[in-house]
C-alpha cells in the first residue's frame, strides 16, 4: 500500500490527481502540495522521522513546470537524501523524458492524465516499493537535513551543524556561517543524530560533542563555549557531558 504525495502548482490539477490515485486500490494515502517548497519541506519532515513515521512518503507524483523550483530540480535535490522517495513525472510536456529518467525517475506521465496511464504508473512504483530490502530496526541518520530561506530549500550537512536550538515544535541549527529554521522538535533531532555524537545539555541545546571548545565552572554553574556561544548545561546533564568530555579522544 503506497502513500503518496502529489506536487503540482495548479490547483484544479493537484485535485484531478489525488481524485485518480486515490481511486487506486493499490495507494493508502495520497495527499497533495501545491509547490516545490512545500513538497521539500513535507519529504525532509518525513524523511527524518523514518519509514514508520507520520506523513511518510513512498512515492513522489511530481509536476515539472512549477513557479520557482522546478519539478527537474526537486528531483535533483532529493537525491541528496540517502532514501529518497521515488518520482514518477506527470506533465504536459514531452521533451524533458530523457532528462526525468536521467534522475532515476520510475514514470513520466502526461497530462491530460488517463486513468489507465497512471493505474500502470501506481503498478510500477508498487513492484519497485516491495522489492525494497527491509530495513533496520533504526536507520541511520541522514547525512543532511533540507532548510528552507527566503523561500529556496538547501540541503545542510549534520557534519557542519554545531548546535541546534529548541523552539517550541521547532529548532534552529546553528553553522559556522550561520542559522537555520527547521520544523523538527529537539527530541527528534536528538534521537536522530545522537549517533552522530550530538549530546543533550540542556531542554534547550543539543550540541554536537566534538564542537565543545571548553567546559566552564562558575559559582556552581556549568556552561559550554562552542564557538562564539556559551551554552547553559542543565545540573540534570551536567554529569553525563563531563564524563563524555574527559574520555573524548585528544
Amino acid at each position: 500500500m503506497l502513500r503518496v504525495l502529489a506536487v503540482d502548482d495548479e490547483e484544479p490539477a493537484l485535485e484531478e490527481l489525488l481524485y485518480l490515485l486515490r481511486a487506486d486500490p493499490r495507494v493508502r494515502t495520497a495527499e497533495g502540495a501545491t509547490g516545490a517548497t512545500e513538497a521539500l519541506r513535507r519529504i525532509g519532515a518525513a524523511l527524518e522521522a523514518g519509514p514508520g513515521g507520520a506523513g511518510a512518503v513512498d512515492v513522489v507524483f511530481l509536476d515539472i513546470h512549477m513557479a520557482g523550483l522546478t519539478g527537474l530540480d526537486v528531483a535533483r535535490l532529493l537525491a541528496g537524501f540517502a532514501e529518497p522517495p521515488l518520482i514518477v513525472f506527470v506533465t504536459a510536456h514531452e521533451g524533458f523524458a530523457v532528462t526525468a529518467f536521467d534522475l532515476k525517475a520510475v514514470d513520466y506521465v502526461l497530462k491530460p492524465v488517463r486513468r489507465e496511464r497512471l493505474a500502470e504508473a501506481v503498478r510500477r512504483v508498487a513492484g519497485l516499493v516491495g522489492e525494497r530490502a527491509p530495513l533496520p530496526e533504526r536507520a541511520p541518520a541522514a547525512d543532511q537535513i533540507a532548510v528552507e530561506r527566503g523561500g529556496v530549500i538547501r540541503l545542510v550537512a549534520v557534519a557542519d551543524i554545531a548546535y541546534a536550538e529548541a523552539r517550541g515544535d521547532y529548532a534552529r541549527l546553528h553553522t559556522g556561517t550561520g542559522s537555520h529554521l527547521v520544523r523538527i522538535p529537539l527530541t527528534t533531532l536528538e534521537e536522530r543524530w545522537g549517533p552522530r555524537g550530538f549530546v543533550r545539555i540542556h531542554r534547550r541545546h543539543l550540541v554536537a560533542l566534538d564542537r565543545i571548545d571548553e567546559l566552564r565552572l562558575d559559582a556552581g554553574a556549568m556552561s559550554v563555549r562552542v564557538g562564539d556561544a556559551e551554552l547553559a548545561v542543565s545540573r540534570r546533564h551536567a554529569r553525563a557531558l563531563r564524563e563524555l568530555l574527559m574520555r573524548r579522544p585528544r
